[in-house]
């Protein structure tokens, strides 16, 4: 595990465009594509947005998430929105597209998505990370009544999770899917949630997610970090 401090929200999202885009380009001179799985909310938007003009074989790389609110393609809360919005544009804007929820009936019935998803599962090779005050990362929420079934699963899948303390239900990678990407980076940003990893960092517990992929990844997170908020 390594881990990279930097003093402003710029300096980590330059940081971190520059790793996960090296990252893919070994998968891509090694197999000829990729598929790049990243996390939605606010905190991956200036990553996005300079990860989009790396260059990158592009064509190459299939882009999906990690996790996804039930909710259509366009809501305001939408993961794949701001992907859209943020990253697939300019250079990276002829990678291919996997969306979550595809449209207005998966997002009422989101076991629909995880059923087409899972008919045809692409594992990520290079996962981008996020985290929650709580500990959660994905949609691996500690409230979460499917969150042993995520983290015992010993196939790499999507499911839907039920988070009590958070709105929408979520569609997401379950921990063997995680666990089995070639590169994973978590980005951690304000001074809240580095405490929050401080304590995930000590041993893995299902109260806190996020250690639990911290401990059992066998290649080591690279942990990109700023008290900057």
């Amino acid at each position: 595990m390594r881990q990279f401090e930097h003093a402003t929200l710029m300096d980590q999202a330059e940081s971190l465009a520059i790793s996960v885009s090296h990252a893919l380009d070994l998968v891509i001179k090694a197999r000829g594509w990729a598929v790049l799985a990243v996390s939605g909310g606010k905190s991956p938007v200036p990553m996005f947005e300079r990860l989009r003009y790396r260059p990158i074989r592009w064509e190459a790389v299939t882009v999906t998430l990690v996790d996804e609110r039930a909710v259509p393609p366009d809501h305001p809360d939408s993961n794949g929105a701001l992907v859209r919005r943020h990253l697939l544009r300019e250079g990276a804007g002829v990678a291919g597209w996997v969306p979550l929820i595809r449209d207005e009936a998966e997002a009422a019935a989101p076991l629909q998505a995880v059923q087409r998803l899972n008919a045809s599962f692409q594992q990520p090779d290079v996962v981008v990370l996020g985290m929650g005050e709580d500990g959660h990362t994905a949609s691996l929420f500690p409230d979460a009544p499917e969150l042993q079934t995520a983290l015992s699963e010993p196939d790499p899948r999507y499911l839907v999770t039920h988070p009590t303390m958070a709105p929408h239900a979520r569609v997401t990678l379950n921990l063997a899917a995680l666990l089995a990407a070639e590169r994973t980076f978590l980005a951690i940003t304000g001074e809240k949630k580095n405490a929050v990893l401080e304590r995930a960092l000590q041993a893995p517990t299902p109260a806190l997610p996020v250690s639990v992929v911290l401990a059992r990844y066998r290649r080591g997170v690279d942990i990109f970090r700023t008290e900057a908020q």
